[in-house]
């Protein structure tokens, strides 16, 4: 079973949609494993966007993610982060899939509503850095049966 780290961003927020972006994970089957509506502070925005430090939209990215709350989930099931990354579409909402949240409710990159982890690698270090291991309940659904194979 897959891990994966998905963010509703303050545009996400912002704009009502964390119920929107929940039930299409939910509905593609996948298992909420955590969740924390936060406001990121500035020390944690820069730990999860180092890879980003000293590109130029490095400082915006910063600012905008601690500029409202946000709401952090830790999700699991089979092939999770290919799931999850097809649900919200490409980073660009103009080059989204049609049908996914990217492309349904979005226009710009930088509004794009949501985070996703883009490896297992990626997956492991964002959720330790936003959930303590006692946070991440593990648990089975009544109807796991009926949407895992195994």
């Amino acid at each position: 079973m897959e891990r994966t780290f998905v963010m509703v961003k303050p545009d996400g927020v912002q704009r009502g949609l964390v119920g929107e972006i929940i039930q299409r994970l939910e509905n593609r089957g996948l298992r909420l494993v955590a969740a924390k509506f936060m406001s990121v502070e500035k020390s944690l925005a820069e730990r999860h966007y180092a890879i980003h430090e000293g590109k130029p939209f490095y400082k915006g990215l910063i600012e905008y993610i601690t500029s409202s709350p946000v709401l952090a989930m830790a999700w699991e099931g089979p092939s999770a982060i290919s799931a999850v990354r097809q649900t919200m579409g490409a980073t660009s909402p103009i080059e989204a899939a049609p049908g996914s949240v990217r492309h349904d409710f979005g226009l710009e990159i930088g509004r794009n509503l949501t985070h996703a982890s883009d490896s297992p690698e990626n997956a492991a270090s964002e959720i330790a850095l936003w959930f303590s291991k006692a946070e991440l309940v593990n648990w089975k659904r009544e109807t796991d049966r009926w949407i895992f194979e195994k």
